[in-house]
Order: structure tokens, then C-alpha cells, then sequence
């Protein structure tokens, strides 16, 4: 009866041997070094690859025993002994009857009903309480692992990981987003007035002649959306903000020209011009601090 099983079993193995061998000849040291893998990679997908062979000719053992033997195992689980049991609801599965998964129906009705709908006392099927329990072991392992040893991140730490290791694959250069300038404003009537009349020209139609805000916010106001500091402006004229409708003015404004922009609007501030938007943002005071921009 086990003649077929152990004749599959034999005609695996024949082919995980030449599958093996097949993989031995072919990945030589040259070819393991042409293909890009070292010798652990090629170790591992070696073996990957027999566990994997392995299991399959064990599953394929288990079936075909359970095959052959279908009556045997049918007339063991008949047995009251082996019936009721746990490992006897196990074996039920495989003759078919799945009373360890579905559960058993007793199909006796309870004393009472609502609008004619009787209810029965039936259990809930295993699969759901057992599901319903591993829940419970799911969220106590989770607030142990995330909440009282602090082992794992949570979300805000995770996003602050992940934006520290974002910033590594960033040139540190002058173009770096994540890269703040250490600016002073600009204080000269010809760079506030070269400032005022770029302001005009490209920043008026969004945020008001008067930077009073329109679809843009208001410039004249203590708040600020993304940082009111002279070069937290800066930052957000040259890389813009997307997501907002704010456009990068870098490579359409020198460094220069950009810094005038900001400290022009910084110029702005208490102005208090008519029909101005409400505030946005959080509230800033000024910071004085920086260095002197010759470089620009």
C-alpha cells in the first residue's frame, strides 16, 4: 500500500539530486561571480532551494499516504476513543469532515424569539474564536513591544527615521532642500526696492499687490504657514511648496534676487493693508541672527 509513496519519494529526491548537482556545476566560482552573488548569496540560494525541494516531496509523501490509507484513517477516527478528541477533529480533516474548522451544529432551539426569529444555540465556529484569541495575544504583545519597552517606532519616530535617512541621499550642497542658509535680512533701500519690484512681478498676483494674501496667505501678519524667519522663507520661495500651489522660483531667481524677495516681505511686517486674509500658520516673532550675504 505504501509502494506508490515511497516510489514518488524515491523519484523526488532523484530530481532534487540532479537539480543540486545541475546548480553545483553551474554556479562555479566564476559564474557565482559573474551572476553578482558571493559565496554566502550562492550558499543560501542553494539551500533555499533544497528546503524548498524538501518540503515539497514531504507534502507530496503526506498526501499520497493520506490517499492510500483514507479507509484506515476513516475507521480510526470512527473510534469513540478518538472521535471527541482534539487530534481526532484534526484528523477529521483529512476524511473529510470539517467539524474542527466549522464547528458542531446542535441545532436546539433557545426559550425565546423576536418577531418569529428563533435563535439556536450553536456555538461560534472555532475558527473565529481563535482568531478572536490571537487578537487579544496580538495586542498585548504590541503594546509591550511599542508602548512599554519602547523597542519599536511609532509613527512619529519611524517618519523622523525615515526623513533623516531620506536627507543622506541628498547632496549637502547649496541646492539641498533639507539644508537651512544661515542669512541675514536685507536691510538697504536698493535691495528692499529691488525686492518690492520682483514681489510685483511674480509674487503679487497670488499673495496681493500688498502681499494682503489672496489664493496665497497674507505677508503682513505674525504667521506663518512653513516658518517666518528670513531664511525659512527663503527656503520656501527657492524650493516652493507643491503640495500648496507655491512654485520653486529656483533657477527663475538668482540667490540674490531671492533673498531681496524675502526681506522685502519680511519689510511688510505690522503693514496692516486693507482687505487682508486672516491669519494662517502658527504665530512667529522675528529672530534677528545670521550672516552677511556677500556670497549671494
Amino acid at each position: 500500500m505504501l509502494a506508490p509513496a515511497k516510489s514518488a519519494q524515491r523519484a523526488l529526491l532523484a530530481a532534487a539530486g540532479l537539480l543540486l548537482s545541475g546548480v553545483a556545476r553551474a554556479q562555479t566560482p566564476d559564474a557565482a561571480k559573474a551572476a553578482g552573488m558571493n559565496e554566502q548569496e550562492l550558499l543560501f540560494w542553494v539551500l533555499l532551494g533544497l528546503l524548498g525541494v524538501l518540503m515539497l516531496t514531504l507534502l507530496f509523501v503526506g498526501i499520497t499516504i493520506v490517499v492510500q490509507m483514507k479507509t484506515q484513517l476513516r475507521q480510526l477516527y470512527d473510534l469513540p476513543t478518538v472521535h471527541g478528541t482534539w487530534s481526532g477533529k484534526v484528523l477529521g480533516l483529512l476524511v473529510g469532515d470539517p467539524t474542527l474548522v466549522r464547528g458542531e451544529y446542535k441545532d436546539e432551539l433557545l426559550d425565546h424569539n423576536y418577531d418569529g426569529i428563533h435563535e439556536f444555540d450553536n456555538d461560534l465556529p472555532p475558527w473565529w474564536k481563535y482568531g478572536f484569541y490571537f487578537t487579544i495575544v496580538f495586542a498585548f504583545v504590541y503594546v509591550g513591544y511599542y508602548h512599554f519597552t519602547t523597542k519599536g517606532q511609532l509613527q512619529v519616530a519611524e517618519y523622523e527615521t525615515e526623513m533623516r535617512q531620506a536627507a543622506l541621499l541628498v547632496s549637502a550642497g547649496a541646492d539641498d532642500p533639507t539644508k537651512l542658509t544661515t542669512y541675514q535680512p536685507l536691510t538697504t533701500a536698493a535691495d528692499l526696492g529691488s525686492g518690492k519690484t520682483i514681489f510685483a512681478t511674480n509674487c503679487a498676483p497670488c499673495h496681493g499687490a500688498n502681499a494682503e494674501g489672496k489664493v496665497g496667505p497674507n505677508l503682513t501678519d505674525e504667521f506663518w504657514l512653513h516658518g517666518g524667519e528670513v531664511n525659512h522663507i527663503y527656503k520656501t520661495i527657492k524650493f516652493g511648496i507643491t503640495s500648496k500651489g507655491m512654485v520653486a522660483w529656483k533657477g527663475k531667481l538668482s540667490g540674490k534676487q531671492i533673498l531681496q524677495v524675502a526681506s522685502y516681505a519680511l519689510s511688510l511686517q505690522g503693514t496692516k493693508p486693507a482687505n487682508a486674509k486672516p491669519p494662517q500658520g502658527e504665530k512667529e516673532a522675528a529672530k534677528a541672527g545670521g550672516k552677511p550675504v556677500a556670497g549671494l
